[in-house]
This record gives C-alpha cells, structure tokens and sequence, in this order.
C-alpha cells in the first residue's frame, strides 16, 4: 500500500482549480478506483461520470497527466506514483461540473449525418447477400464505444473551437461505417465536404492514438473517405468533362 497524491480539478463553467488529495493506492486499482475512494474519504461532492467500468460506455474519459484516457482502463500501476498525478475533464467540450463534461453536442451531429439506407433485397426471401470482406471491412469501425477521447484530442475542437465547422474523427468514423457498407445507397459527400469539414482533418493520427478500442480510425476512416470527397468534387478530368458534357 503506497499512499498517492492527486490533483483534481474542481469547479464549473465559471472557473475553477486543482484540488490535492491523497490515498492510498492499492495492488490492480485502476484511476477511477482511486477517484472513488476520494469521493468516500475527502470529497463527497466531487463530480464524475461512470458507468460500467469495464471500458465499454465510454463514460470516464477524463485527461490523465495529461493524455485523455478512459480512468477505469489507466491502471495505477502504470503511472508514476512518487509525483501528483492530474486528473481534469476532457478539453474539447464545455465543463458542467469538476471532471463532467456536457458532450450533448456531438449527439446533435449525429442526428444530421443520414442514415444506413439499403438497396433492394437481392434473394428471394427478401434479404441481402454480400461478401465476408465487406462484413469485415467496417465491423472495425463498430467497435466505437463513444467515449469522445478522440474528438477531444483532435486539435481542430481541442484548440481550434470549429464546432460549428467540423464533425470530429468519432463521425467520420460513423460515417464510413455507412459509407463503405456495400448495402448502402446513400450519398454523404458533399455533406461532409461542406457541413462535416473533413479538409480541416490534416491526418496527424492523435485520434487512432488515445482510441481505446483501437479503431485504425486515420488510415482506414478518415483517410478513404478523404479520398472519396477528392474524388468527387477536386478531380480535374471530372471537373473537364462536366465541362464538356454539361452533367
């Protein structure tokens, strides 16, 4: 048993600080572990969303020393205990209280990507057929547990404030998803050249970094779908022949 010093930082939309606590750590605790033992021991009224604690809500995502984390998947066996370790909310969305963030904005994004619209069955029982691959190719991007970590370290939120202008790596992940589900018929494109601003995405990889489920989301989202939106609207040969053909 070792005993830790944290420092958290406390305080709302108007302002706030780090507030330092100490515990004692034990063998396999894990950060929100620690969190809930201050809030038994010294600060009843610190605030912190949790919920299944197995690294599948995405709840807990907070910045540890510094890097967004999920707290109940950051073992404290892994941190440097003989210094404060920091615990403050996620940057890239407004602070309702203490570690809680309100991330409501991003399920208004959602709501305005269109949605999975398939083609006509192709059998005669009224279902689809498609190939394994194309099942495997975008089970990946599934696997998002809507933490938010990487839309809170993608600097184009984080530093630059674009809400109004970008839709953040967790939607572009959303929509290749439905974009390269070989039953879809629905064209998103433009959508996110213009309302989506994926141009402001200049592929620094941060995203794939903090994702805790591992989503390759720069090489195998980001990146094609970029691809696509070149494809469609920068191509000077398509560009000339809609000259010439007036389509």
């Amino acid at each position: 048993m070792a005993s830790v010093t944290f420092k958290i930082w406390r305080g709302d939309k108007d302002g706030g600080s780090f507030a330092d606590y100490q515990t004692d750590i034990t063998e396999g605790m894990v950060v929100l572990d620690a969190v809930h033992q201050i809030q038994a021991e010294s600060a009843s009224d610190l605030a912190c969303r949790w919920n299944c604690k197995a690294g599948k809500c995405g709840s807990c995502s907070a910045e540890v020393n510094g890097m967004p984390k999920l707290m109940c998947m950051t073992r404290m066996e892994d941190l440097p205990t003989d210094q404060p370790i920091t615990i403050e909310p996620i940057h890239a969305f407004p602070i309702m209280k203490d570690l809680v963030t309100d991330v409501s904005w991003n399920y208004e994004v959602k709501k305005r990507i269109k949605k999975f619209k398939p083609r006509s069955p192709d059998a005669a029982d009224g279902t689809w057929r498609i190939a394994q691959e194309d099942v495997d190719r975008v089970q990946e991007f599934r696997k998002c547990i809507e933490c938010f970590l990487c839309q809170d370290v993608c600097h184009v939120l984080r530093d630059h404030h674009k809400h109004e202008e970008f839709i953040g790596p967790r939607f572009f992940v959303y929509a290749a998803a439905l974009d390269m589900h070989p039953l879809d018929t629905e064209n998103r494109l433009e959508d996110l050249k213009d309302e989506g601003g994926i141009g402001f995405c200049n592929i620094t990889k941060c995203c794939t970094t903090v994702c805790p489920e591992h989503i390759t989301i720069t090489d195998n989202a980001i990146i094609p779908l970029k691809e696509r939106v070149v494809d469609e609207f920068y191509d000077p040969i398509k560009k000339l022949a809609k000259i010439f053909t007036g389509k």
